[in-house]
C-alpha cells in the first residue's frame, strides 16, 4: 500500500508510481460544500428569528462555529478555483 497525501485542497491521490488519479469530482465537492453551507445557515436563521430572551443561549455557537463555517464554505464556493490554482503553482 503506497503512502497517500490527502488534503482538502487537493483532489488527487499521490501514489508511489508517480501518477495521480482523481479521488473526487469537482461537482461532488461543490455539492458537499453547498450542503454544508445550507445546513449551517439553519441555526443562523434560528438565531435571527428567535425571541430576544433566548439570544444569549445561541450567541456563542453562532459566532464561533456556524458563521465562520458559512463564511469559509461560501468563499470556497465563490473563489476556490483561484485558491486551488495558487496552491498548484506553489507545489510545482
Amino acid at each position: 500500500m503506497g503512502s497517500r497525501l490527502l488534503s482538502l485542497g487537493s483532489p488527487f491521490d499521490y501514489s508511489d508510481s508517480g501518477r495521480t488519479r482523481l479521488i473526487m469530482k469537482d461537482s461532488t465537492r461543490r455539492s458537499i460544500f453547498r450542503w454544508i453551507h445550507i445546513i449551517f445557515a439553519i441555526p443562523i436563521l434560528g438565531y435571527i428569528y428567535s425571541p430576544f430572551e433566548k439570544l444569549p443561549d445561541y450567541a456563542p455557537p453562532t459566532r464561533y462555529v456556524f458563521l465562520p463555517v458559512m463564511v469559509l464554505t461560501g468563499l470556497w464556493m465563490w473563489k476556490g478555483h483561484l485558491l486551488r490554482r495558487l496552491i498548484s503553482k506553489r507545489s510545482s
